[in-house]
């Protein structure tokens, strides 16, 4: 069957980093394929529904460069895309499960189902939970006369559908990474289908929808393999069992330290973004966010394409095209990766590298413009050459080459003692005199000057009288770009509050 992927975010919140992740995997098999990328939302849990929320995700998706072929904008022959506004075809699906004895009515009351689960709790039951067991002592309609069932619900006594799963039956499926997988079920509980509300939980409306949407491979996060027994019964009792999709369920990402799924309280603790792009609203604030910090989203794609999965080869770097033709199914890996931010900033560091100077001078214009700074195209792009190797962030090439427009006003007294004497002070006298005598402006007369001139020490005392710090870029081509003026005034304003 043709490849049909989808993503199917809950309008709940900000993007995690990792959902970003099953972004990536799920569009680049689509693309590589030639098949289809759905965004689906599921908005049906309207206690958790975030003012916002969706458009937050569309616009991640757009700073990405992600546009899937069907969607809530994009339309598609298998919409409406989101569920809030299927909620009649899950209806039509519910009934031939009750009518079949593999859903129930459950009209058991919060209070009741926690006292049931402390029961089993005070019966050192390992996992208390609504199943084959307990479920015989509960009210539902597997316990109740169907004439009391029928008059519960003609009285608008709150119920739930709950799906009947079978008792000490073993479910097998095939995991795309793991290989066959069985489970008991035992372990597993009756899920809700239908709340109480009326409407869908994810489990029921992701399955009607997977399979009315033709979606060929589920690829998400490992977190759901616990539920993917329960889907695949599920796609049983519908009648589906001959043609569910292909599950992969992806490895976790993990913290930097290796200790448990990566979240956003390990963001925080660790000082590193969480979310791909910023969101202020009334619900809910996202400070730390990767387009806001100056990360480019083809960094970003390529940083975390390779957090789960390998080409195979040592190529590291890769554009979004590259890697579409690239990724394969057969290359993702079982165990969970660590989030390295160091190597996320050096995939950003290498793509604006890949950039070029028109690029990297607008970088710097932009932030220039905010200082009032008026600076020529050529002489722009000369100073970015001189600091590309020292930029992380597209607002560096501002802050490490500013120094081209602003004398220092303040120098570091502390390191300034460390080197200063008065052995360094003639030397740097005698470089300021000899810059003077200089007819030919170039980096060979600057040099050859610099090396007539063999003080130890000095050299980061000029750095310091031109730059204000004492590292930086290569020097000579520092003095080269400042030109005579500005190198004669800075030397001479340095030497004078130096005493």
């Amino acid at each position: 069957m043709a490849v049909r992927v989808r993503f199917a975010p809950s309008p709940t919140g900000a993007l995690h980093i990792g959902s970003v992740r099953t972004i990536l995997y799920n569009y680049f098999l689509a693309q590589k394929e030639g098949g289809s990328f759905i965004l689906r939302i599921e908005d049906t849990d309207q206690k958790r529904w975030v003012a916002g929320a969706e458009a937050y995700i569309l616009e991640s998706l757009r700073w990405l460069g992600i546009v899937p072929d069907e969607g809530p904008q994009e339309g598609g022959a298998f919409g409406p895309y989101k569920q809030s506004e299927r909620i009649g075809i899950y209806q039509k699906y519910i009934q031939p499960l009750l009518d079949r004895g593999h859903a129930y009515y459950a009209f058991d009351t919060p209070a009741e189902i926690e006292a049931m689960r402390e029961r089993l709790k005070a019966a050192k039951v390992a996992n208390p939970q609504y199943n084959a067991t307990s479920r015989e002592w509960m009210r539902n309609g597997l316990t109740m006369p169907i004439e009391q069932v029928k008059e519960w619900i003609a009285a608008g006594k709150p119920y739930v559908i709950r799906l009947k799963m079978p008792h000490k039956t073993l479910i097998r499926f095939r995991d795309g990474i793991r290989g066959w997988v069985k489970v008991d079920t035992t372990a597993l509980d009756d899920k809700v289908l239908m709340k109480s509300d009326g409407l869908p939980t994810y489990h029921f409306a992701s399955v009607i929808d997977d399979h009315l949407m033709q979606i060929s491979h589920v690829i998400r996060g490992e977190e759901w393999l616990p539920s993917t027994p329960i889907h695949i019964w599920l796609y049983r009792c519908l009648g589906w069992g001959d043609i569910m999709p292909q599950f992969i369920h992806l490895p976790l990402l993990l913290a930097p330290d290796g200790q448990g799924k990566l979240s956003k309280r390990h963001a925080d603790q660790y000082g590193f973004p969480a979310f791909p792009i910023a969101w202020n609203s009334p619900d809910l604030t996202v400070e730390k966010a990767f387009r806001e910090a100056g990360y480019l989203p083809e960094a970003l794609l390529n940083f975390l394409a390779l957090l789960g999965w390998n080409p195979g080869t040592h190529q590291e770097i890769f554009t979004k095209k590259g890697l579409i033709e690239a990724f394969s199914l057969e290359r993702l890996g079982k165990s969970g990766v660590k989030f390295d931010m160091a190597k996320a900033k050096w995939f950003n560091q290498q793509h604006i590298k890949k950039q070029g100077p028109t690029a990297w001078a607008n970088y710097f214009i932009t932030e220039a413009v905010q200082e009032n700074v008026v600076c020529s195209q050529q002489d722009v792009i000369a100073i970015c050459n001189l600091v590309k190797d020292r930029i992380t962030f597209p607002k560096d090439f501002w802050q490490e080459g500013r120094f081209f427009f602003f004398d220092p006003v303040d120098y570091n007294a502390e390191l300034i003692q460390k080197k200063w004497n008065h052995q360094t002070k003639e030397g740097i006298m005698a470089f300021h005199k000899g810059l003077a005598s200089l007819v030919e402006w170039n980096r060979n007369k600057i040099k050859q000057l610099l090396e007539a001139t063999p003080i130890s020490g000095m050299m980061p005392l000029l750095r310091m009288a031109l730059t204000g710090k004492m590292a930086g870029p290569d020097l000579i081509e520092i003095i080269v770009l400042l030109g005579t003026k500005k190198t004669h005034t800075r030397i001479a304003i340095f030497l004078e509050q130096m005493g």
